[in-house]
């Protein structure tokens, strides 16, 4: 069985000592993935849009890996104050409504830095 190992080039990726992504075997596990724009290294303020910048890097992520959104069949959400819950969870209705992988939602004390508010980790297939 191989293991790839994917980048986006983020500095933390190097920094922290992490991949974005692992593929093993036929599923791709998705770190942590905040809501930077990675090509500006800007984040949004509002917590929806930091949900749209995650999900974007994650479908980026997963074409690589040779899977897609399509195969998503785990994720998390983590959350630094419940009132981000609500449109977290609106921005994961309209990417994942039709998917409708098993989830969770977690409200934290704090993410990596405090412009930080959303952090999504996903679990995928591989496509066969």
């Amino acid at each position: 069985m191989t293991r790839r190992l994917i980048s986006t080039g983020s500095i933390f990726e190097k920094n922290f000592g992490y991949s974005r992504a692992v593929v093993e075997g036929d599923l791709v596990y998705v770190s942590g993935t905040t809501g930077y724009d990675y090509a500006m290294m800007t984040m949004p303020e509002d917590a929806a849009e930091q949900t749209r910048n995650i999900f974007k890097t994650i479908a980026n992520v997963l074409h690589e890996a040779g899977s897609s959104m399509a195969h998503i069949v785990r994720a998390q959400y983590f959350v630094t104050d419940r009132n981000y819950c609500e449109p977290v969870l609106g921005v994961c209705g309209e990417v994942l409504g039709d998917i409708r992988p098993a989830a969770g939602i977690y409200v934290v004390a704090g993410l990596l830095k405090p412009e930080m508010k959303v952090e999504i980790e996903v679990t995928a297939r591989v496509k066969s």
